[in-house]
């Protein structure tokens, strides 16, 4: 089954085309171009790397968040666009998932952190273990935890109730990696640079493990997973009940 995958939830691009369990092209981009700029042009070239074309493709994967409200925006909209032309199935993937499928088979937990700004991460906690029907069962990290945006106190709170070793990584590391080395001692651990930013593959593998299990969705009804509401959602409320007071 060939499934393209894209990924716009950071300040990364990234476009994937596998067929089935098998990778057979992907691009990522991490430059000052927008989404809008960067994602088109790379999904065109992705298809032309893997000698496909947009008809040959059987189901599309998404991420879906949390992360940049604007870039995820972005992401769905050329997701149910291309769906809708298509005539394929859509699914999202969170980004939390797609950037822990970089660490899949790492020892103890797994907790991804991306920089959500007010002094703030988005994050779950995982543990690298066996799901029925993944694609390495032995290695899919399961979640223990919801999705959350939390401060880097009410992580660290969260992560004491676990007696393990915890490996980082995503956007946020770079921010708060002094802070939790300080406040976790040797129990805190940071993966490589290079695994710090979700890739398409990534997306497309585990929305490949959602087209199988049939959870293939109509494009209309597929919505972003923000966990947190936007700052212009915060502003117009705080504004419309000032307003019904007065």
């Amino acid at each position: 089954m060939l499934v393209l995958g894209i990924d716009t939830a950071t300040v990364v691009a990234g476009t994937a085309i596998i067929n089935d369990d098998k990778v057979i092209a992907e691009r990522f981009v991490n430059n000052k171009l927008t989404h809008s700029q960067n994602l088109m042009p790379m999904v065109d070239q992705v298809l032309k790397d893997a000698g496909v074309g947009p008809r040959d493709l059987k189901g599309l994967a998404v991420s879906i968040g949390p992360g940049s409200f604007t870039g995820l925006r972005i992401g769905l909209a050329a997701a149910k666009g291309m769906a809708q032309v298509l005539g394929i199935p859509l699914v999202g993937v969170p980004t939390l998932d797609i950037l822990t499928y970089n660490l899949a088979g790492v020892p103890g937990l797994i907790c991804p952190i991306l920089d959500a700004r007010k002094q703030q991460v988005y994050t779950a906690v995982y543990r690298s273990g066996g799901q029925e029907g993944r694609l390495i069962p032995s290695l899919c990290p399961v979640k223990l935890t919801d999705y959350l945006a939390l401060s880097l106190d009410e992580l660290v709170d969260t992560l004491m109730g676990y007696d393990e070793q915890v490996t980082f990584l995503g956007d946020g590391v770079a921010p708060y990696r002094a802070q939790l080395e300080e406040k976790l001692d040797n129990r805190a651990s940071f993966a490589s640079p290079i695994n710090n930013l979700p890739r398409g593959s990534g997306v497309a593998l585990l929305g490949f493990d959602k087209l199988r299990a049939g959870e293939g969705r109509d494009w209309l009804f597929l919505e972003p997973a923000y966990v947190r509401r936007s700052e212009a959602e915060v502003t117009w409320e705080k504004k419309n009940c000032c307003q019904v007071e007065e």
